[in-house]
């Protein structure tokens, strides 16, 4: 059986860098292979859309199979319409159904302010039994637009045919966080606060936001970074053990974290929060304007492109435990990774001696995983030394959007958030937000290939 996937914003950027490659990667995996409709409001017909599917993918997965690339073209469709139109809708439905599809799926890679409008105009056509409904971050602006989109949602169809996707979560080092602490007898009993000092979850990007400038100004790092990927890694380390890897329970930990994350206050954000935004500098030797000068940015709207923010899981397990989330765009190095920060040692038994804490690092990105560990010294027997157990994880095959899709197909929601998750995020970051609307924690600067604020 064919699997229909009609694309709304086939055209758009998302659609270019990493829908059509992903396609392109899972056709074969499908039974039956995959039917694509691409709508948009761009002036192609089908044949015009088939040229640029070629074009994307040769571009952005230049490594992938000719069969399935050639699958994926030939059987490609175009709708052209506005997409919060029903017609337009049903248009875009009815072509992926000419080979009985099924699976069908509807796949939002839009700005999220058309999620809304969207979702109000399905309500207004004829959905075949079992559709799936795809939506990209950031869902919702807020606390009260996320619960709004998620009653529009659920009154279309039932939770377990909505995905609120997040790419993060097919990550190889994210994916082997539940192998490394449900599979291992040695490790899950250090992973609470008797144990763990602190965690970090960075995510430092050299790229800078010149060319998304326009959207980065209506949102910023928070936003676009903190409320929804950082916290959906947070959600898997520090989760309790599941009852089992299916949808359903992995869900309800998640939320579980989430809900015990303490509300951040004006204080709190004043001493636990930074914000800052780039000014000129030198990226890896690429000159970069100051985020401000940028086309489309309204200095005084005061939007960030580097947030970290410290936060409390107010459970049993990590009481005390801080977890600081941090990302930044044009520093100087990519840093994409979760830090287990261990405790120190009770007791110094080697005089004059300070052990280096222990540290799990697991790095996306490439995926990585290293711990850190003090042994004897070669020279002198009794002087510690620390040495770095390092491994690469194989790399996915297909990659992450590939995993997402394939998951989406299947009707396997675990890649994705549930409506409580996201309605979550957002009630930890709005405070943030508004406090920082208020100046409770000043904008500050750093040079663009910096380390970020001093």
């Amino acid at each position: 059986m064919t699997a229909g996937v009609v694309v709304l914003g086939a055209t758009g950027d998302l659609t270019a860098r990493y829908l059509l490659p992903g396609l392109a990667r899972v056709e074969s995996a499908v039974p039956g292979g995959l039917r694509l409709v691409g709508v948009a409001n761009d002036d192609l017909d089908t044949e015009g859309f088939r040229a640029h599917v070629r074009t994307k993918v040769a571009r952005y997965e230049p490594d992938g199979p000719d069969p399935d690339v050639a699958a994926l073209v030939d059987a490609a469709l175009w709708v052209r319409g506005d997409v919060t139109d029903p017609a337009t809708l049903q248009a875009g439905i009815a072509a992926a159904e000419l080979e009985d599809a099924d699976p069908l799926v509807l796949y939002l890679a839009l700005p999220h302010v058309l999620f809304q409008p969207v979702v109000e105009a399905l309500a207004h056509v004829d959905l075949p039994s079992g559709l799936r409904v795809v939506v990209e971050k950031p869902f919702g602006e807020d606390l009260a637009g996320a619960a709004e989109l998620n009653a529009a949602l659920g009154r279309l169809l039932p939770e377990d045919q909505v995905f609120r996707v997040d790419h993060f979560l097919a990550k190889q080092t994210v994916l082997n966080l539940l192998g490394l602490r449900f599979a291992n007898r040695v490790l899950e009993p250090l992973w609470s606060s008797t144990h763990v000092e602190s965690v970090d979850i960075v995510f430092d990007e050299t790229v800078d936001a010149q060319s998304r400038a326009s959207y980065y100004d209506r949102s910023g790092a928070l936003r676009d970074m903190v409320q929804n990927h950082l916290l959906q890694l947070l959600t898997y380390v520090a989760m309790e053990p599941p009852t089992s890897v299916a949808p359903a329970d992995l869900a309800a930990r998640k939320a579980d974290v989430l809900r015990a994350v303490r509300t951040p206050d004006r204080d709190h954000v004043a001493r636990w929060t930074r914000r800052a935004r780039y000014t000129a500098g030198t990226v890896q030797g690429r000159a970069v304007d100051a985020y401000a000068d940028a086309p489309g940015v309204d200095p005084g709207r005061g939007v960030e492109t580097y947030a970290e923010v410290t936060l409390w899981v107010d459970t049993w397990r990590w009481s005390g435990v801080p977890f600081r989330l941090r990302t930044g765009k044009a520093l100087a190095a990519d840093r994409r990774e979760i830090v287990v920060r261990f405790r120190q040692v009770p007791h110094l038994v080697f005089p004059g001696q300070r052990p280096v804490r222990n540290e799990l690092r697991l790095q996306l990105d490439p995926d990585r995983m290293s711990l850190d560990l003090n042994v004897n010294g070669i020279g002198d027997p009794f002087e510690l030394e620390t040495v770095r157990l390092d491994t690469e994880l194989a790399r996915q095959d297909p990659t992450p959007y590939g995993q997402l899709l394939l998951a989406v197909i299947e009707g396997d929601t675990r890649l994705s958030a549930r409506a409580a998750e996201a309605e979550e995020g957002w009630r930890i970051v709005e405070p943030v937000l508004a406090a920082w609307a208020d100046d409770a924690a000043p904008l500050e600067e750093y040079p663009a290939g910096s380390d970020g604020p001093a």
